[in-house]
């Protein structure tokens, strides 16, 4: 392959992917834009460790945190190796792989990753069972397949890739296609991870197709925002090489999270004015193709339609402390956190300014009655992406490719400073942005009726 058709494919990869298996590279030097977790040395940039509740080793304190990290380095040393074997085509070449006998603590990156696309090989044995934690969550599944392996009645037989660690019949949980390759011979994994989707292929093909990986220690929560990746050891000898990654910018990222979710939209925002909206129009302004608050300035205004149950998805970008909101199923006038099924918040929920918040005030809430998961937004100034879906009385969000809030307003019996919501079980109404003084933005808005 010339160089300016590899670059064209690696720059085309998160789109379809359809270069990976021509292009990846071998003998663990990384593609162009992908880094080595292996450099093919020394097991540099990794411990060992067991697997844990990543949001208990955070809350650690930092001795116990250098204690961990010692006690890693030691077991890493002891049950992990490198090791170097001639490859099949070329007598005079030794290829570097990391060896594992089936025995302790799992490899595990120093760095925390949050988005990525990820390559990796491996090879393993018969009655080996192993597997990727991502993000410290178990995990993408590789299995011995074969009836041998006396593992079929629990789904072995459907082959390596999936996401074995999600409930029963959960979408992702078993794989597409069963793509595992012989004993003795290397597979190779590319992944994507945005959020909480995850995005599986096996030896080329692929297996799970943007799943929402649930958070194994606690399934209330989404996964952490960033964490390690590990490597399963368990059962049997396996064996790891060419492992490169490449963290995704909010753009990939979100444009990752667009082209593979759900058709259907139509567009209510055409990039120039506010054609097709109502309200105080005059408080909001179009900049480079986004709807922005004035400052200073507010007011809800909101789509001609009205909408019963349906999905949007949107961009949004916040300024230092900003604030705003989305007014859902608004009658048209009156305070939409109220006299609407809801606002959602959009705020920057980790200024100074905000510290203090009632929980369900923060990003991604229903203002005043249901609390939304903090840590998901993007660093202030970057482009978010967001999706809500609002179905009868059950609303849920999707921030970034991580379920935020998932809740039914009909359950709630706890409102925020006694206040009354008269509008939470309203059937329809219409779409909006609630500005609050703020220059918030919103771009690329589309919704999708589902009624």
């Amino acid at each position: 392959m010339g160089r300016n058709l590899k670059i064209f494919c690696l720059g085309l990869a998160l789109a379809a992917g359809a270069c990976y298996q021509a292009g990846a590279q071998e003998n663990n030097v990384p593609p162009e834009g992908f880094t080595a977790l292996f450099n093919g040395k020394d097991l540099s940039g990794w411990t060992a460790i067991e697997t844990k509740d990543p949001r208990v080793t955070a809350a650690l304190d930092e001795t116990a945190k250098q204690k961990l990290l010692a006690d890693g380095d030691a077991a890493m040393r002891k049950f992990w190796r490198v090791e170097k074997e001639t490859h099949p085509n070329d007598p005079q070449r030794q290829d570097a792989m990391i060896v594992n006998d089936g025995e302790g603590p799992y490899l595990t990156t120093l760095q925390d990753y949050s988005d990525f696309e990820m390559w990796i090989d491996y090879r393993t044995v018969p009655l080996a069972d192993s597997g990727i934690y991502l993000k410290a969550t178990p995990q993408i599944q590789i299995w011995d397949w074969t009836e041998a392996g006396g593992k079929w009645n629990i789904g072995a037989d459907k082959g390596s890739g999936g996401l074995w660690n999600n409930s029963p019949g959960a979408p992702g949980k078993d794989p597409a296609k069963l793509m595992d390759r012989p004993f003795g011979e290397w597979n190779r994994f590319r992944i994507v991870q945005v959020g909480q989707r995850t995005s599986v292929w096996l030896n080329g093909e692929q297996v799970v197709d943007q799943v929402i990986m649930e958070n194994y220690w606690n399934r209330a929560l989404p996964l952490i925002a960033a964490g390690p990746i590990q490597l399963q050891t368990h059962g049997g000898e396996i064996c790891w090489k060419n492992a490169f990654i490449r963290e995704l910018s909010a753009d990939e990222a979100s444009q990752w999270l667009r082209e593979n979710s759900d058709e259907g939209y139509q567009s209510v925002f055409n990039g120039s004015d506010l054609t097709g909206w109502s309200g105080p129009l005059d408080n909001y302004e179009i900049v480079d193709g986004a709807i922005r608050c004035r400052p200073g300035k507010g007011g809800t205004i909101y789509t001609a339609e009205e909408y019963g149950d349906f999905q949007v998805r949107f961009e949004f970008k916040l300024p230092p402390g900003g604030n705003n909101g989305l007014a859902i199923r608004y009658p048209g006038e009156g305070d939409t956190a109220y006299v609407g099924m809801c606002e959602l918040q959009v705020l920057d929920s980790e200024h100074p300014k905000y510290a203090n918040l009632d929980p369900r005030q923060y990003h991604g809430s229903a203002y005043g009655m249901l609390a939304a998961h903090r840590g998901y937004l993007r660093p202030v100034g970057e482009w978010n992406y967001q999706e809500v879906t609002v179905v009868g009385s059950k609303i849920k969000v999707e921030l970034n490719g991580s379920v935020i809030l998932d809740g039914d307003l009909a359950e709630v019996n706890e409102l925020m400073a006694d206040s009354p919501h008269p509008g939470k079980d309203r059937k329809q109404g219409h779409f909006g942005f609630a500005g609050h003084n703020d220059p918030v933005e919103f771009r690329k808005v589309e919704i999708k009726r589902l009624d």
